[in-house]
């Protein structure tokens, strides 16, 4: 299984406390060091939306101001391959090819008991 997300998000931190307390082995990929490419983001476009990929709700997503952009999904794509940090995370491939996107603590119970 592996995580991608950057170290310094409280999201991120919650979801890999989670997973260490319920002894559960991972990969953590830091987005800031090792940027996730276009390829492994249409793999993560395969299993999920990219309306739950794409954070419109964080501070990258206002300092570029996309909001006046209005993005089709082609468009939202484009910027989810050039700015990594516009990726809602933290996104977890588990090793049966689910992809999990955020942390909600209620469905990690529910996958990971």
């Amino acid at each position: 299984m592996t995580v991608y997300g950057i170290k310094t998000c409280d999201t991120v931190r919650k979801a890999l406390r989670y997973l260490k307390e319920k002894g559960i082995d991972f990969d953590f990929v830091d987005l800031k060091k090792e940027p996730a490419g276009c390829m492994t983001i249409d793999r993560w476009l395969e299993k999920v939306d990219i309306g739950t990929l794409f954070n419109k709700r964080g501070t990258k997503y206002r300092m570029l101001k996309l909001k006046d952009l209005n993005l089709d999904e082609a468009g939202m794509r484009e910027w989810l391959c050039r700015e990594n940090l516009l990726i809602k995370r933290p996104v977890v491939e588990l090793d049966d090819g689910r992809v999990l996107v955020g942390f909600k603590p209620e469905q990690y119970d529910e996958i990971f008991g």
